[in-house]
């Protein structure tokens, strides 16, 4: 049963029963008044807007050190947040990094920084945008098609100066433009009213995880393997994240039977199942979800009462045709009531993924589906709080809602970028898995979509034993040794979740493909001398 969604009254027979000293502080708070000072279980904050006293935070000064802020005396959430993306592995990296050793970045999705060039009308308006005073400068039309030039005058007068703070949901033109590429997607319409521009995805999945948490009672369902921001916010936030396993077996799919079952018995324990993640195409596994899996999903959240959160930041990343990317509104709507006009459902996207790659200039979006009036200002408030999201992301949000259309000057460039680029990437995706299929030892599912590889390792047992001895788990004993060996940095598969007893690796398809030979015979030959090693 979850405590906070009794009645009153079964609440004050519950607390009766247990008596005001030992019930949960979220029992005590559904009756209200003085029971609603009833201590909390171990280890769950205790909100006040009154100050505690000093011993219940313990000292306040390190007295060896002498510092306030030491890293002994932080929040404990913040201490126990883990982000293995940039974690050992990274920090090890730019250790040898700075000895001057020759790297290849495979342990995030970050395009540009492997050689993926930016698309070159966007550039052109976002450079405009930056130095608008060349918007009048004759030179300017012989360096820039038409088209940019008109595009960036059109924004300029929507923004002003992009040095100046917007409102803080994003500028309403961009939402606009987010609204129409929402409706053009889906068939269906969306509020702009309801769409908040963030400064990347990530940014927008935190809002919406640290307004559904309220303590560790709260529970989100996450898929294992999961992409870290995942735990380290919910960690961060007091929250408690609850796993379901995607079954690698069957292309990492998705059981809800089982996830049916990891909700009923969180509930008999007394927790509050708030929301459910999925990341469709996946990160760090690669697949795509399919319409049948997405009307799945709609129907438990229906059922379940849970939000729904549509991570749907690689929607361009696809590199196969069976499974086409499918949006979460598309099918909520092709349901139709009761689904279509009670779900709530939160979708992410963002300029950093496809082949934009924009990851630096921080712009994402999100778009909130049959939530409550009173929510979306609350969040209005929330992101009140941090101004306004920056104006260069925005820019290039627009940019890509909005590309050129058919028949506009820059058209055909713009096409040819986009699906040469898309095409390299799915042929690198052929070459990776192919590359890690080869080898005795490794098994890899197709990457489907997303940016990443995420193979198997079968480890022998003396390579597990030697990570026991080292203090390492064995996938980040092997990848330690792969960047040891060749440069290559990896993450481990325990940074994301995995079945106990198995170990994998994450790595980007990333490097460009004129290179893509040389990274997969780099990485095949490490580890054919790895499993000798240790045969």
């Amino acid at each position: 049963m979850c405590i906070r969604c009794v009645s009153k009254s079964t609440a004050v027979r519950l607390l009766s029963s247990w008596g005001a000293g030992s019930a949960p502080c979220a029992l005590a708070r559904a009756i209200g008044g003085a029971e609603a000072q009833a201590p909390r279980a171990a280890g769950v904050r205790l909100y006040s807007s009154m100050p505690q006293p000093a011993e219940q935070h313990g000292a306040n000064v390190n007295e060896r050190e002498g510092k306030v802020a030491h890293p002994t005396l932080l929040n404990a959430d913040l201490l126990k947040a883990q982000y293995a993306v940039r974690g050992e592995l990274y920090n090890k990296a730019l250790e040898l990094q700075k000895q001057g050793r020759e790297l290849i970045f495979t342990n995030v999705g970050n395009p540009q920084q492997l050689g993926q060039q930016p698309i070159h009308f966007n550039r052109q308006v976002l450079s405009l945008m930056a130095a608008p005073f060349l918007l009048d400068n004759p030179a300017v039309a012989s360096l820039f098609p038409k088209d940019a030039i008109e595009r960036a005058r059109k924004l300029h007068k929507t923004f002003g100066s992009v040095g100046a703070y917007t409102d803080s949901r994003g500028n309403p033109g961009v939402r606009q433009e987010v609204a129409d590429f929402i409706q053009q997607r889906d068939g269906y319409p969306a509020n702009p009213e309801h769409i908040f521009l963030t400064d990347g995805a990530s940014v927008a999945v935190r809002l919406l995880l640290n307004a559904l948490i309220r303590d560790s009672n709260d529970h989100i369902l996450v898929p294992i393997p999961q992409y870290p921001l995942y735990s380290a916010s919910i960690q961060l936030y007091g929250g408690t994240l609850l796993p379901y396993n995607l079954k690698e077996q069957t292309g990492w799919s998705m059981d809800f039977n089982e996830i049916t079952r990891t909700v009923h018995e969180a509930r008999n324990r007394g927790a509050c199942v708030r929301g459910l993640v999925f990341i469709n195409p996946g990160n760090p596994t690669g697949q795509c979800l399919t319409e049948d899996n997405l009307r799945d999903l709609v129907k438990f959240a229906h059922n379940e009462k849970v939000v729904l959160m549509a991570d749907e930041v690689y929607q361009p990343n696809v590199y196969q045709d069976e499974k086409p990317f499918v949006s979460a509104k598309k099918v909520l709507g092709d349901l139709g009531a009761p689904y279509s006009d009670s779900v709530e459902l939160a979708s992410f996207h963002t300029v950093s993924k496809g082949v934009l790659g924009e990851c630096g200039l921080r712009g994402g979006y999100v778009e909130l589906t049959n939530f409550h009036p009173g929510t979306i200002d609350e969040l209005y408030k929330a992101v009140s709080i941090n101004l306004s999201p920056n104006t260069m992301g925005q820019v290039a949000m627009s940019l890509m809602v909005n590309p050129p259309q058919p028949g506009s000057e820059s058209y055909q460039q713009w096409k040819k970028e986009h699906d040469e680029g898309l095409a390299s990437l799915r042929r690198r995706a052929h070459a990776m898995t192919d590359g890690f299929n080869a080898l005795d030892g490794v098994t890899c599912t197709f990457t489907e979509g997303a940016m990443y590889s995420f193979p198997r390792l079968h480890l022998p047992p003396k390579a597990i034993a030697a990570a026991k001895a080292a203090g390492k788990t064995p996938d980040t004993f092997y990848c330690l040794q792969l960047l040891e060996a060749t440069g290559i940095v990896t993450v481990p598969g325990s940074g994301f979740g995995q079945e106990e007893g198995t170990f994998h690796l994450r790595t980007t398809i990333l490097p460009p493909e004129e290179k893509i030979g040389e990274f997969v015979k780099l990485f095949q030959d490490f580890h054919k001398g790895f499993m000798a090693k240790y045969a």
